[in-house]
This record gives C-alpha cells, structure tokens and sequence, in this order.
C-alpha cells in the first residue's frame, strides 16, 4: 500500500509541540509540518494544568539543559509576549526563610543562579520583605524580579496561529497506534477521529508527547528503562483561596526548594486575573487522576502557614490538578530534560523529547530552537 509522505511530523500539540511546529514552520518555508495529538484541540493535558510561571533559572544544576533553556526561554518568551501581546506579568517572585537552615538553602540558590547567568536576584532582610509584602512572614528572602505568570492557553493559542499560518497542518484527535521504521524515515499508524486506521510516512519523526513520550519511544524501538526513558506521572494538586485574601500579597511566593527537585514546594501563585493559589504537591500516580484530594487540605495550609500567617485552614477550597511526566521517580535524583536525535541508537530522523515537565512552558521557544536545529 501507498501512503501519502511529509518532510516532518510532530506527536503531541501542547506548548512544546506547538512550539515547534511554529519554530521549523518559519524557518523551513513549505515543509508543512503535520502536528498529530490524541485529543480534539491543542493543550489539554499538562500545558493547561500548571502554575503558568515564567521562571527564572534559578533552581537547576548549572550546565543542565533545564537551566540554560531555562535562562534563555525567560527571554524569549516575554519578548515574544511583548510582540504578540499575550497577557503576562513580570511580578516577581520572593523565595522565603523562616530558619536558618532554610537561609542556608537560600544561599546555596542564590550560588546556583549566578552560575547559571541569572544575575538580578536580590537578598532581602526581614524588613525588607515587609515593605514588599507586609502580610507575609519571613526572617530572610530572595527577590527575583524577572520571575512572571502568563496566559498559557494566549501563549498556546498564538504559536498555533503562526505555525498554521506558515503551513504546519494539524491533525487533532488522532491516535498514534504504531511507529515503524522505514529506509528511509517513518511510517506513523493512527487512529482517525472516525475510528478508523490509516498512517503517514515522514522524513523526520519529532516525539513531544509528554506523559506519552516514552510509550512513543518504545513504540519507535527504544527499550525506556535501558535509555532511561521510562515517564513517572508525578500528579500536582492546587487549592485556591479567596479574593480577600489573594488582595493581601503582590508576589509570587515560594519556600525553598525540596531535595532533589522533585517539586519547588508547595508555593503561593496569583493568576492574572489576581486569584490566588497554593500548590502544587507532588504525588506519584499507577493511573491518570486529576482529582484533588480535598483531605490534603490540611498539609497545603501546614506547608504554606509559617509565610502566610493570614490563612485559615478553612480559606483553602480544591481548585485543579495537572500531572507532569518526570524521568525521576520516588526518591530518585535530579533528572534533566531529554532532547535527542537517535541516529545514535539507530533511529536517524527520530528526536526525542522525553521528560519535559518544569521548566518546559518557560523554556518552549528554546527547546523549539535547539530541535529546529537538529531537524
């Protein structure tokens, strides 16, 4: 049988797909890169179930990828936001300490992000914070002013305007079965919205499936455990809190990070519309689950109490939860993004892009570059 071919596919439509539909669209005028994604519109899973943060870059092992396109995406993403006018904020954000321990964390963070070129973060003393922020409680902070919020779905809705625009076709509500390897390029069998089989043949096969990345790369013939692909859904809850009481701070506020990274804590962060949030946890999953556990109520308001002394348990009320596809698992160490063309592992024409949680919304139009050029 005859299938039709295309230069490009990209599986998985959320920011970073689209990010990269758009990228290769502008810089490869006709390619029109086809960009397939299981469910009826673009973002649906963790690019619209998050704390729509711009990061900084300060919390990741310099030299990692997630730090230098972390640093880099910060940049591009508001200057892309000033062009086309997506809704953001650069409104800071202040990491608190209440101990000296937690100070300690602080100076070590303050270390990190030097190193990794983030060079505008300020230390504050108590007295400091309090005119920052006069209902908060912290003995020593850090301000980082380029920290931001965004309107992800503007954000995403945008990149899929100029990647259409440039001639990427999309191809929604398609279920990718199978992934077979031609000589050369690919051969991507799908499920049609239909319900009916069909495939296409590309030169280059870019995988940005998130919580379905590494079940793509098996798919293509890589073993997850042995590459160390293998995704570790980590669901994060949020709970929201009144009006009255998202009006008593301005910015974003965080306690210092966990070991390992496995979350930053759960911090304080206000939507645009000024509604404030706490979250998000980190609670590995055996199966999709976006459910809040309404019981967590009472870890939430112990985690967030000794910087906010204005909350009562009872202000705290479930609001969303969104699930990121991290490369660690429970207890294990820091992993950083994959981002990889597989000629190595025989698979030339095939990238990768595995484990792309936090900072991956900050970082999408630097991730987009760095696969644009391996395209």
């Amino acid at each position: 049988m005859n299938y039709d071919r295309v230069d490009i596919i990209i599986i998985g439509a959320g920011v970073i797909g689209l990010a990269v539909a758009a990228e290769i669209s502008a810089r490869r005028p006709g390619c029109q890169p086809v960009l397939i994604d299981k469910n009826e519109k673009f973002g649906l899973e963790t690019s619209s179930r998050n704390s729509e943060v711009v990061h900084a870059g300060i919390y990741y092992p310099t030299g990692s990828l997630k730090a230098k396109l972390c640093v880099e995406g910060k940049e591009l993403l508001y200057r892309f936001c000033k062009k086309w006018q997506i809704p953001h904020q650069r409104c800071g954000k202040i990491i608190v300490a209440n101990s000296a321990e937690e100070a300690s964390s602080l100076e070590e963070l303050l270390s990190t992000a030097r190193a990794n070129g983030v060079s505008d973060l300020e230390e504050l003393s108590s007295s400091q914070v309090a005119r920052l922020e006069p209902h908060i409680r912290a003995s020593t902070a850090l301000l980082s002013p380029s920290t931001g919020i965004i309107n992800s779905h503007a954000l995403m809705d945008r990149l899929e305007q100029i990647a259409l625009q440039k001639g990427a076709l999309p191809a929604y509500h398609h279920h990718v079965r199978a992934l077979e390897q031609l000589s050369p390029g690919y051969r991507v069998h799908f499920t049609n919205p239909d319900g009916s089989s069909d495939a296409l043949e590309c030169d280059v096969l870019i995988n940005c499936a998130g919580l379905n990345s590494g079940h793509l790369a098996a798919l293509a013939g890589i073993e997850p455990d042995q590459a160390g692909y293998r995704i570790y859904p980590c669901k994060g809850e949020y709970f929201s809190l009144p009006s009255s009481k998202g009006n008593l701070i301005k910015h974003l506020l965080y306690p210092p990070p966990l070991e390992e990274l496995t979350g930053l804590g759960i911090h304080a962060t206000k939507n645009l519309d000024g509604r404030l949030r706490l979250g998000p946890n980190a609670v590995y999953l055996d199966e999709e689950d976006y459910t809040v556990n309404p019981e967590r109520r009472g870890e939430f308001f112990a985690a967030v109490k000794p910087f906010l002394p204005f909350l009562e348990e009872e202000d705290l009320e479930p609001e969303m939860a969104g699930i990121r596809p991290k490369l660690s698992g429970p207890g294990e160490p820091f992993r950083d993004f994959v981002i990889a063309e597989e000629s190595g592992r025989g698979l030339p024409g095939l990238i990768n892009l595995v484990g792309i949680e936090s900072p991956g919304l900050t970082a999408s139009l630097s991730i987009a570059r760095r696969v644009a050029e391996l395209t």
